[in-house]
């Protein structure tokens, strides 16, 4: 083998792969070194403490393994980490349980997408205590009504019905001088036209309409309509990103120096455009994908991982990505297959 090379998993033989496993299990359980005695007495026997501190020192010699500090046992590297998730992770399965509370979150009717998505991603983070997070897909579904709601001078509620159920609604600035009539005629101008259609589908039309006056719709409530669809159309074009549950990134907190790190990464977390980066370049792969530490510089200073899958829709496009972040030392054979089957859940919402 080649010092300073991350070897293949194959390239270690299977006193070396179970000994490294033992390491890497007891690291993920604890955060603490474990040293070649409690190895031995874990161990089948005939692996004496000597014979385990060789094999650890050739671990270590391939930058799988290090010593925090003197005398003390052994931690995986990131490198080791990587190779434990590409060569020996075993995923397991979901408990009843979990699968019954995240099928809870199915149930759309009568809410809207972010509280459906919100109450997902929050059910995550809490079974897998870590911080979750999901990119909100782009408004691309079929409407079956919208409504102008007066709020009183200058302020009015768009709410929009999908054909399927769900609703949307956002808060729009009126122009001076609008009464209630106004939203009444605006909102029956626009019925007419986007039933059975996207907003992408009918933007262009209804604002065509609008500029060359083929309507009888007075100055004020052509404003409503174009205020309306300008809120619309702004967030059908961008993704959104919600996040729930970041207080469990200080429950693996054990020094001010790791406090610290993880300030960096709430800092982040509220520059939302680099994590949408990211997950939206997961979109672009197929299943779940894995980031630890600092193969991603987003993670380099939190020491942190991430997992993420992405959602698809009824058509089986990918339509968005949802995901947890939690220490370097996640559990990985567990919360996998939570973000996995989340990802499928979100994709039944989404519809």
């Amino acid at each position: 083998m080649i010092r300073g090379r991350t070897p293949a998993i194959t390239e270690l033989n299977e006193r070396s792969r179970e000994i490294f496993r033992h390491i890497v299990d007891a690291y993920v359980h604890t955060g603490e070194p474990i040293g070649s005695r409690t190895l031995s007495r874990r161990l089948p026997a005939g692996l004496s403490p000597a014979t385990i501190r060789n094999v650890m020192a050739d671990l270590e010699d391939l930058g799988l393994l290090y010593a925090p500090h003197t005398s003390a046992g052994r931690l995986p590297t990131q490198a080791g980490m990587r190779l434990f998730v590409n060569g020996l992770l075993e995923v397991g399965g979901l408990a009843d349980e979990e699968r019954s509370r995240l099928d809870a979150q199915a149930q759309a009717m009568g809410r809207s997408v972010e509280q459906l998505l919100s109450e997902a991603i929050g059910t995550l983070s809490g079974l897998s205590r870590c911080a979750g997070m999901v990119v909100a897909p782009k408004m691309q579904r079929n409407l079956k009504h919208l409504e102008f709601v007066w709020l009183g001078r200058g302020r009015a509620l768009v709410v929009l019905v999908t054909e399927d159920g769900l609703v949307e609604n956002r808060l729009v600035d009126l122009p001076e001088g609008v009464e209630p009539q106004a939203l009444v005629e605006a909102t029956n101008f626009l019925n007419h036209r986007l039933a059975g259609h996207t907003l992408d589908e009918v933007r262009e039309d209804v604002l065509a309409e609008l500029e060359h006056q083929r309507h009888q719709l007075d100055a004020l409530t052509r404003r409503v309509v174009e205020a309306g669809l300008a809120t619309w159309s702004g967030d059908a074009q961008r993704s959104a990103l919600i996040v729930r549950g970041q207080s469990h990134l200080l429950e693996d907190v054990t020094a001010v120096e790791d406090l610290e790190r993880i300030r960096g990464l709430f800092d982040a977390l509220e520059t939302s455009e680099r994590f949408l980066g990211i997950l939206e370049m997961t979109t672009k792969a197929e299943g779940v994908q894995i980031f630890i530490g600092s193969e991603n510089d987003l993670f380099g200073v939190s020491g942190c991982s991430m997992i993420v899958a992405p959602y698809r829709d009824a058509r089986e496009q990918i339509v968005g990505a949802i995901g947890v972040i939690g220490p370097q030392r996640l559990n990985f054979a567990r919360i996998i297959p939570l973000v996995d089957y989340t990802a499928k859940v979100v994709g039944r919402i989404i519809g």
